[in-house]
């Protein structure tokens, strides 16, 4: 009896490791990888434009490093090409920031660019480390550099954060306005049924109406999230999601993992998913990011 026991709570607790608190193993980045991608990749443009758009596809970062950035640059790269509406232009230079820089381009891309959870400032956390200079004068630049990106915004440009791109510069109130919240934290890898807002809403509508499900980090956020000025497109169920907080669990309601809002001119997209390039698999979350473009 107590060997069936035993038995019988091993293999749940495996099946529990499958889908929670288990990272995905890692996908070479291989030119077959990069194939098959190019094959599932979407034709489609559901809102084409006249002429071709001008994208800075930006991946540095200086804090926690996703093992999908490059996975996550080679699928823009494939959707700019595939659809010829987007030229894009990836990098990891800071100074693409400097406003002579920005105006080369439509629109800019934030790629996982985590920042160190010191200062949750990329543009600090890179100036700082390529300068001597005294930290007021760092500082004063790296502030300079995130006025520019807000005014970007605010004169007609377009912003895609992508997952821990929320994170750029996370302790700014202004950035968290433009954005529409700030990151929080995420419980451990699981498996997350992620659900449509709105299954009439044009943006969406690469999804079937039941959504998708794929093993995922669970962002949670806060900050501006809280006024929830933004037009939500995705969400998870909050009780579905396991390792939260203890002290702020959430056991009902929604989260909300992409949305869009309008900034002066410009527009601003944020999606959460995907921390695995294995999501990349899903071609109607390849259409969705095309769309987002």
């Amino acid at each position: 009896m107590c060997k069936k026991l035993l038995f019988g709570l091993s293999i749940l607790l495996l099946l529990s490791n499958l889908t929670y608190g288990q990272d995905l193993t890692i996908v070479p980045l291989t030119q077959a990888w990069k194939q098959k991608i190019e094959a599932l990749a979407p034709s489609q443009i559901r809102f084409p434009s006249t002429s071709a758009k001008k994208i800075l596809l930006f991946s540095l970062h200086t804090g926690f490093e996703h093992w999908v950035i490059p996975h996550t640059e080679e699928v823009f790269k494939i959707l700019g090409s595939k659809s010829k509406q987007f030229e894009v232009t990836a990098s990891k230079d800071i100074h693409q920031f400097e406003k002579e820089s920005l105006s080369n381009y439509d629109a800019i891309v934030l790629n996982n660019t985590c920042s160190k959870p010191d200062h949750r400032h990329l543009f600090w956390d890179q100036l700082r480390a390529e300068s001597t200079l005294d930290s007021a004068v760092v500082m004063a630049k790296a502030q300079a550099l995130e006025s520019n990106l807000i005014e970007f915004v605010v004169q007609g440009g377009g912003l895609l954060l992508l997952h821990g791109g929320i994170t750029t510069l996370n302790n700014s109130a202004k950035i968290s306005a433009l954005v529409g919240a700030s990151f929080d934290y995420h419980p451990p890898q699981q498996q997350v049924q992620v659900k449509l807002e709105n299954p009439s809403h044009p943006m969406v509508a690469a999804f079937p109406k039941e959504g998708f499900s794929h093993v995922d980090e669970p962002y949670f956020y806060k900050n501006a999230y809280a006024n929830l000025n933004f037009t939500p497109l995705l969400y998870f169920e909050n009780a579905q999601i396991r390792g939260q907080r203890a002290n702020q669990e959430l056991k009902s309601g929604k989260t909300y993992v992409a949305w869009i809002r309008p900034e002066g001119k410009g527009k601003v997209m944020y999606i959460s998913p995907s921390h695995n390039a294995q999501s990349f698999e899903n071609p109607a979350l390849l259409q969705f990011f095309l769309d987002g473009l």
